[in-house]
């Protein structure tokens, strides 16, 4: 059985995202799992809506969530990330299905989150051994 995989990337970041979304391929062909559609959304807050549809399909069975929260000026990073954490484990529980977290951050330097583009990779890895295992 092919495991049939849907990407949620974020374009903030882009930079970044660019190179966690090659990655996160390259290991889902590696692991023998297909990315079936990639859907891009303006940043991490907006990724939800984008799940959701991506749960909804048959012939998705699991999704894998990219994206980069960096640190600001404000505590805004750690809002998103919370926000978007919840919801991406809601949507998980809510459709049956796995939703990984290809999300590094908040708190993060731009140096950092270059550091951690591998976040994508373990988010695929993730989702490819629930899918098993579940």
């Amino acid at each position: 059985m092919t495991i049939s995989l849907g990407f949620v990337v974020a374009e903030f970041n882009r930079d970044l995202t660019y190179q966690m979304e090659l990655l996160g391929r390259e290991h889902a062909e590696f692991l023998g799992a297909t990315v079936r559609e990639t859907i891009l959304v303006p940043g991490v807050f907006d990724m939800p809506l984008a799940i959701k549809k991506l749960c909804q399909r048959e012939d998705i069975d699991a999704v894998v969530t990219i994206g980069s929260v960096i640190e600001g000026e404000t505590d805004h990073d750690q809002v998103v990330m919370q926000h978007a954490a919840r919801k991406i484990m809601d949507l998980s529980l809510e459709f049956n299905k796995p939703v990984t977290l290809g999300i590094p951050g908040p708190g993060m330097t731009r140096m950092a989150a270059h550091e951690r583009v591998d976040y994508a990779k373990r988010a695929v890895e993730a989702a490819v051994k629930l899918v098993r295992r579940l």
